[in-house]
């Protein structure tokens, strides 16, 4: 399994001659080395409904005839833009040809904002356990630290776990270290930092925080295979 990091909360995994893309955030990021135009995949995981999530799921799931995965309501939302989706809810988990996926809580919003400046909501946020090749990996989309972590990590041991460390809008660093605590993760590596002023952190001080686990920061573009 091969998995790329490629700025603010974009994950990339291929495994099995599949490419999936988490939260594919790359139009206005400034921090991502993709173009999108550039890009090919062949299924679309997301966390939840803000922007900087979505992305430029839509154009790409049309173009590539792709696959996404989403809670139910955002599911929704995106089928009725002539997208192909499967719609999922919290807790749930499906075995797909490409691997097994199961959404878990996140606590978060999740709400689209329309070109007419319309806030459409998008249900519940979510982290998302990707299970494959006899590997975990945990994106824990946009959230909070909360105690239930360390029932995710015990019940599906994690080999990477994607936090974000950002702050303002999610757990920042302090918060997030505790939660690589929890989730027990064999790698942690930070997301979710620098791409606006709000949330910007340095990840090496992140690194330092951590207790047992080890922590790799990873620049756009890195790539680790498990």
């Amino acid at each position: 399994m091969r998995i790329s990091y490629h700025g603010h909360s974009v994950v990339q995994i291929q495994t099995n001659g599949k490419t999936i893309m988490i939260d594919p955030f790359i139009t206005g990021n400034p921090l991502t080395d993709l173009k999108a135009e550039d890009v090919k995949v062949d299924v679309i995981i997301l966390s939840h409904g803000h922007n900087d999530h979505v992305g430029d799921t839509v154009e790409l799931a049309k173009r590539d005839h792709a696959l996404v995965v989403a809670n139910a309501d955002l599911g929704t939302f995106l089928s009725w833009q002539g997208v192909n989706t499967h719609e999922m809810h919290i807790g749930g988990s499906y075995q797909f040809a490409f691997g097994k996926v199961k959404l878990t809580q996140a606590f978060h919003g999740s709400g689209f904002v329309t070109k007419n400046n319309e806030m459409i909501y998008c249900g519940m946020p979510a982290g998302i356990l990707f299970m494959n090749e006899g590997k975990t990996i945990y994106h824990a989309g946009d959230t909070g630290l909360f105690s239930d972590m360390k029932l995710i990590g015990e019940r599906h041991p994690i080999d990477i776990a994607f936090l974000p460390i950002g702050d303002n809008f999610t757990m920042g660093p302090e918060d997030a270290a505790y939660a690589a605590k929890l989730l027990n993760a064999k790698m942690v590596v930070p997301m979710h930092y620098n791409t606006f002023p709000p949330i910007k952190q340095d990840p090496h001080k992140f690194i330092k925080m951590l207790d047992s686990q080890n922590g790799k920061v990873m620049l756009p573009g890195d790539v680790i295979e498990i």
